[in-house]
């Protein structure tokens, strides 16, 4: 298991330090280089250090990182964007830098956790990207840009009336009902744990068990993911977690491999579970206002 992402709650009394860091690959590799014992704490939302002396020796790599860049990097970053400036809707260059605000995209995403230094700041809801990493922002724009557009709601039911009475929008539909239906082909052979969180082609799940009802190749292969040939496949229920099942789950150390993605079922990694997470607050954001929709009020006093 990867322990630097296990999140447990003792770790608010363990002595140590923790700090935010950078969202870009790079740093990240280089921070836990430097600092293996190091984990990711979903609760803090930052990343803990255990040790008397964390704070001193975060402080100490901090400066040493800071040192090696560029002390112009921002001046220049922020003349040349002068210069020729990113016009978009989902651009502002602020003071300090760019901050980035587009509807939810996981191709956004990917490409702005690419940007050295990118950051993201849960409180505004938005991305900063300092203007030091302006030519790889400029580089991922077009993609970064046309990905939000593509996730605008209007965008999304566009599409959904485009495709309305076509074969594709037959087939779309036909997706929909196979989904609600809460079932997955596993192999006969190899069925996943239910005891844990599982990342598999329609996203992370909890497995229920499998009463042995065969699947059809033809099926899993339309709407879940390729079926081998000669492979046996029963159908497994599931259900979605809840957000303190997948903030507790510890995430897989690599991305699927080849043979886990032939499966249909795997460990998942950090991305996924931070995906999964996301949704299971927003269900449990819509179950609370429905809640308060349906809390009775207060009955008038009646009148004799």
């Amino acid at each position: 298991m990867d322990e630097e992402t296990k999140d447990e709650p003792a770790s608010a009394t363990r002595v140590g330090a923790t700090t935010d860091l950078p969202h870009d690959r790079i740093t990240l590799a280089r921070f836990r280089e430097a600092f293996p014992r190091a984990r990711w704490s979903d609760r803090l939302n930052a990343w803990f250090v255990p040790g008397r002396t964390a704070e001193k020796r975060i402080s100490r790599w901090l400066a040493e990182m800071e040192a090696e860049a560029d002390r112009f990097a921002d001046e220049k970053g922020r003349d040349a964007f002068a210069f020729d400036p990113i016009e978009s809707r989902y651009l502002t260059a602020a003071p300090t830098g760019f901050q980035i605000q587009t509807p939810y995209s996981r191709t956004v995403v990917n490409e702005i956790r690419e940007i050295p230094h990118a950051r993201w700041d849960a409180d505004r809801r938005l991305w900063t990207v300092p203007y030091c990493s302006l030519d790889e922002l400029r580089k991922r724009w077009p993609t970064i840009e046309a990905a939000a557009e593509r996730s605008e709601p209007e965008a999304r039911q566009a599409r959904r009336e485009a495709i309305k009475g076509t074969e594709e929008g037959e087939a779309f539909k036909a997706r929909m009902r196979e989904r609600r239906r809460r079932r997955y082909p596993v192999p006969a052979d190899d069925a996943p744990p239910t005891d844990r969180a599982i990342g598999t082609h329609v996203g992370v799940v909890f497995f229920l068990g499998t009463h042995g009802e065969a699947a059809d190749q033809a099926t899993v292969t339309t709407f879940y993911f390729p079926a081998e040939d000669g492979e046996e496949y029963v159908w497994a229920s599931w259900r979605s977690g809840s957000l303190e099942e997948l903030v507790t789950t510890w995430p897989a150390r690599t991305p699927p491999n080849e043979h886990e993605l032939e499966r249909g079922w795997w460990i998942p990694d950090l991305e996924e579970l931070r995906i999964a997470r996301r949704d299971a607050k927003s269900r449990r954001r819509a179950r609370e206002r429905k809640d308060d929709r349906d809390a009775p009020g207060e009955r008038p006093t009646d009148r004799a």
